[in-house]
């Protein structure tokens, strides 16, 4: 029995076939991280003015509260796989294709904004607002506010919050191999599903929860360096 896994295992797990798991690996790691850094450097300050033009915010601006709250819930609620094909024509557009893992970086990034948006403006709710009180009545202006009290105090929660956007999207990527996407979901689905190849479909569905957990365990780490409260 064992000589005839070990057999099947040598066959399928050719020099050729551990070479494109490690492309696929390297492939599933860049989307997810750019698309988390896109999801940052768009959905924090979105966020940051979700949560500072809500009612009895230092910037409290009722239509413009309500216009972001809905883009992000809108954003929230549609569901990845289908976002995939509505953004078909965006990600043409943008890359000049809809296959391979830059196109792929489209729809995971649109797909992570709101999700990272929401998640900025919960983690300022953590923020006491005796803190921000007291450095008004110093005279603070709105940016001393933002930078000086509300980015620090909520600095843990928001790496706890780029570390759950990187892990969700890593899950994303491998739906996004369904639809020619790249990364190891696609290598699963190409190699494991359709051509039988068992162990290739465990080979890289092993190593994708591998990197979710290093992922997290390196962000948990990090939000405690930085957590001095």
């Amino acid at each position: 029995m064992w000589d005839k896994l070990i057999t099947d295992f040598m066959s399928e797990m050719h020099p050729k076939m551990w070479a494109m798991v490690a492309q696929s690996t390297w492939e599933t790691i860049y989307m997810g991280l750019a698309a988390t850094l896109i999801a940052v450097l768009i959905g924090l300050p979105m966020g940051f003015l979700a949560f500072l033009t809500d009612k009895g915010r230092i910037l409290e601006h009722r239509t413009a509260f309500s216009v972001l709250d809905v883009i992000i819930n809108i954003g929230r609620s549609v569901p990845f796989i289908i976002l995939l094909i509505i953004l078909m024509p965006v990600t043409r557009f943008l890359v000049g294709t809809t296959l391979g893992t830059t196109a792929a970086i489209v729809p995971l990034s649109v797909a992570a904004i709101p999700f990272f948006a929401r998640l900025t403006a919960n983690a300022l709710l953590e923020v006491p607002t005796g803190l921000t009180e007291a450095a008004k009545s110093m005279g603070a202006t709105h940016w001393q506010v933002v930078s000086k009290y509300y980015l620090p105090e909520s600095l843990p929660i928001l790496i706890n919050a780029v570390t759950l956007t990187l892990v969700s999207l890593i899950g994303y990527s491998a739906m996004a191999g369904v639809v020619g996407g790249g990364g190891l979901g696609n290598l699963a689905i190409s190699y494991g599903e359709h051509r039988n190849m068992v162990y290739v479909k465990w080979i890289s569905t092993i190593i994708i929860v591998a990197i979710v957990m290093i992922c997290q365990k390196a962000g948990d780490v990090l939000a405690a360096r930085v957590d001095h409260r």
